[in-house]
């Protein structure tokens, strides 16, 4: 096992890697996670991992960056990862391990996917910030248990972990540019098991971006497993979050995933579940936008009715304020997002 000052001195290149990463399109994001994993390898010794980026507010995952012994068993993988509630990352807070608990209660992830593999051990921890939950990693251990100096490293580079992601979601928001093609809505059939059924010819072309595929290899459409599993989660009783997730593509444009039940027709669909796929809508870009920039809820108020076209004396109206101290709050917002005109700000938050 490494010693204290070796977890000293990988706590201090991780709170660098952390300072450095500039952000601004999901690849950055994914490069800094691979930069993470690649630091933390030699001190913890995981054999699989996976990295999540989450919505802020839904808490479900979009975007991973992840290495499992099987990726054909990606569905099942995270099928059983949301109907696992124990250390499930929408509860904890602070990074915890399945070998804390009884081997019974560990969960159907342990129970049907990690034990048959040969996992001795999974360490869980969650990215959060009092804006909203950014992400989540879990990493397998095949040799030993994780111990609780292990933990207390992860413990102790989440803030800084936090605070890169969030920063790194804040500068994917730009103004698109000009003549840029929207897409229209998307839409993949999963079955029970979350394997694809069916899909609209322009699926794969989107999720190719969501989720770079290794070269010559089909896209994994990960992120369209991770709503369809919180669908699943809601109905088992397992977590009450809404099956939605909205995550950055490239260029300032952001999507959301959203997952249904077909209802059942007689016709073959009993089961399916639909995931849709379209460019998020301007209240949708907003709440991220706030939340990544770290916006009061005043403030994103504020921004909204802004986003609506009220003018300063609407605005006033509107939040009960002086004119006065709604300029105050305009400053504020400028100085945080690092914008200095209303315009400016409407087009990197709207991404017009």
């Amino acid at each position: 096992m490494p010693s204290p000052t070796a977890y000293d001195r990988s706590y201090e290149r991780i709170t660098r890697i952390c300072a450095a990463a500039a952000g601004g399109d999901t690849r950055e994001l994914r490069e800094l996670r691979v930069r993470l994993l690649r630091e933390l390898r030699p001190v913890l010794g995981f054999d699989a991992f996976a990295f999540l980026l989450t919505d802020p507010v839904t808490e479900v995952g979009c975007a991973p960056v992840a290495r499992i012994p099987d990726v054909q068993d990606l569905p099942r993988v995270v099928r059983l990862k949301y109907l696992t509630p124990v250390n499930r990352w929408t509860s904890l807070t602070g990074a915890a391990a399945l070998s804390g608990y009884e081997p019974g209660a560990r969960g159907p992830m342990w129970a049907e996917a990690l034990r048959p593999l040969g996992v001795r051990d999974l360490a869980s921890m969650v990215f959060r910030d009092r804006h909203g939950c950014w992400g989540f990693l879990d990493l397998w251990r095949y040799g030993a248990e994780f111990g609780p100096a292990e933990l207390g490293l992860l413990d102790r580079f989440a803030a800084p972990v936090t605070a890169a992601l969030r920063a790194g979601q804040a500068a994917t928001f730009t103004a698109r540019p000009a003549g840029t093609v929207r897409p229209g809505p998307l839409v993949l059939l999963l079955g029970p098991d979350l394997r694809v059924r069916g899909r609209t010819p322009e699926s794969d072309a989107y999720l190719a971006r969501l989720i770079p595929p290794e070269e010559g290899s089909a896209p994994v459409p990960a992120a369209a497993y991770n709503v369809a599993a919180q669908l699943l989660a809601r109905e088992a009783g397992v977590d009450g979050h809404p099956a939605r997730a909205r995550v950055h593509l490239a260029d300032g444009l952001w999507l959301t995933l959203r997952a249904a039940r077909i209802e059942e027709s007689g016709g073959g669909a009993e089961g399916l579940i639909a995931v849709t796929i379209e460019e998020s809508t301007p209240a949708e870009r907003l709440e991220i936008f706030g939340r990544a920039y770290g916006l009061s809820e005043r403030e994103r108020e504020l921004l909204a009715l802004l986003a609506e076209g009220a003018d300063s004396h609407a605005l006033a109206g509107a939040l009960f304020l002086s004119e006065h101290t709604v300029q105050d709050h305009l400053k504020s917002v400028f100085a945080k997002t690092g914008t200095h005109s209303r315009r400016a700000l409407l087009a990197r938050a709207l991404g017009t």
